[in-house]
């Protein structure tokens, strides 16, 4: 994937984006697996010089909303202004550095889903007709034939195991059938999705079944929480289409179409697979519609899973951030779990003993450990002071991690990268071993090459843990991280003055 990358990214722009959540509770680890994968690609890229601009937000409109706010006794507009401070809060908690974070109720949203719809209504894309259809409000998703599961003799929604509502009803669709050939095209030959069997899946379904126009409006009688349509006031429009605009918006369509051009072209979507087939279908469409390319990625994960099931509110088997902060006392450890076990291709099972074995394992005894060992030789033996004298042939060693581990970041491929990271780590403790610098009399080269193993390391690991790993460069005598590939190199540094010995990771209670 590195090669595919690096032509679709010439310029140094990018825009990340994580799918906008419903703010019908407060953000769970489900909702913190994209975010942190989102916020780690967007520092790495930052890192290197990229110009990255990173969108996240909440999804303010729907049935579903409207009925939790009646639930809970307030208004829909004071509910989604409540919950989306909360979802700032935990992002803020969690380090997530966004550039901004969009809400579907703002003026200048619902002016671009307006614009936009209006656009689609004049070029005959929009039409009127009747839907009968199953549908779950959790999902904000009809369901056709073959697409639910029966239980007591009643279609259920297959991801949140609720029983589906009938619905027939006046409505507007939206004419994707009209863009079956051009998706299908995009799906086929293209490398927008990753991993690519999610592409072939979709494409699979749309080869099998069609692609059937959308129902894109909502009568108010039965949801009155959304944005009207802009030609018919009797409807609002249909929550999807409402929150896949919201990327544009994030750019500043239609009114600055250059910046869009500039950052769309270098765009890296990260998304759940549940949401899958609006995202590549639907979107794609969509995006054609308006005389837009696809998005340059579409970065697909699989489910964390609670006893098989994903999580998720609806069916209350969700682990709290809250829980994982707690447990480990520091947001950015948190971070790194959720790095580590990140997965495109499987579900991963929650599981405190994992988490405790990485925190222990890789965090503890192989980072810290290090960290403490390095910094501790060099004030004892070299008053805290070691000059460039770099040993070529271990630093050839670290050279070969530290390149694999760069090429699967760009590659979006965060564990594997952290892997090698953790590699050079293992390296650099048992270098240090055979070395025994504590027995000679001119141990500079061996400390000076573990100080510069323990910098590229933490370069690595600086996307993921930009606090921690700050404090500990600084404890080494660097007060910054810099911009640019250059930095990585071995032999950057001059001298190391070390200030202190960290222990960056205690022990679990």
């Amino acid at each position: 994937m590195t090669n595919t990358v690096r032509q679709g990214i010439e310029e140094c722009y990018m825009y990340v984006t994580t799918p906008i959540y419903y703010p019908n509770d407060k953000p769970h680890l489900g909702h913190a697996y994209t975010t942190i994968l989102a916020d780690v690609i967007s520092r790495w890229f930052s890192l290197l010089g990229y110009n990255v601009y990173f969108l996240t937000g909440t999804d303010e409109h729907g049935l579903k909303l409207q009925r939790e706010a009646d639930k809970r006794g307030v208004s829909t507009k004071e509910f989604v202004d409540q919950m989306a401070g909360v979802f700032k809060e935990y992002w803020k908690v969690l380090g997530i550095g966004y550039s901004r974070f969009i809400r579907t109720t703002e003026q200048e949203h619902e002016e671009v889903v307006k614009y936009a719809v209006s656009r689609l209504w004049d070029r005959g894309y929009i039409y009127p007709g009747k839907y009968k259809g199953w549908y779950c409000t959790a999902c904000e998703k009809f369901y056709g034939e073959g697409e639910y599961i029966i239980e007591n003799n009643t279609p259920v929604c297959p991801t949140h195991r609720r029983y589906l509502e009938y619905i027939e009803e006046d409505t507007y669709f939206l004419r994707l059938s009209l863009f079956k050939d051009q998706v299908i095209k995009l799906l086929r030959e293209g490398s927008i999705v990753y991993p690519k069997h999610f592409s072939d899946e979709v494409l699979s379904k749309i080869e099998s079944e069609g692609l059937q126009d959308l129902s894109i409006a909502r009568p108010k009688s039965r949801v009155s929480w959304g944005i009207e349509l802009p030609f018919d006031s009797r409807y609002v429009i249909y929550v999807w289409i409402d929150a896949l605009l919201n990327y544009l918006t994030g750019l500043g369509y239609p009114k600055d179409m250059n910046r869009v051009e500039r950052y769309w072209k270098n765009s890296v979507q990260l998304i759940g697979k549940d949401i899958l087939w609006f995202h590549t279908a639907i979107w794609f469409a969509l995006l054609a519609m308006l005389d837009l390319p696809p998005p340059n990625k579409l970065l697909v994960h699989s489910y964390l899973t609670v006893k098989g099931q994903k999580m998720g509110k609806s069916l209350g088997n969700v682990v709290s951030i809250d829980d994982m902060i707690k447990r480990y006392g520091n947001p950015e450890v948190v971070r790194f779990i959720i790095a580590r076990i990140a997965n495109y291709d499987k579900d991963v099972e929650v599981s405190w003993d994992v988490y405790d074995s990485i925190y222990t394992g890789d965090l503890l005894n192989n980072y810290g450990n290090l960290v403490r060992r390095a910094t501790t030789l060099t004030i004892k033996t070299l008053n805290g002071r070691a000059t460039r004298d770099l040993d070529g042939e271990f630093a050839n060693t670290i050279d070969e991690l530290k390149e694999r581990s760069i090429n699967l970041y760009n590659s979006f491929e965060i564990s594997g990268a952290i892997k090698h990271a953790l590699d050079i780590l293992h390296e650099t403790n048992a270098y240090i071993n055979r070395r025994e610098p504590w027995r000679t009399s001119r141990p500079n080269q061996t400390i000076y090459t573990v100080l510069e193993a323990i910098r590229i390391a933490s370069l690595l690991f600086y996307p993921i843990m930009p606090v921690t790993v700050g404090g500990i460069l600084n404890s080494i005598g660097l007060d910054r991280v810099g911009q640019g590939l250059e930095q990585f190199r071995l032999g950057y540094v001059d001298e190391y003055s070390v200030r202190e010995s960290p222990i960056p990771f205690k022990k679990l209670q």
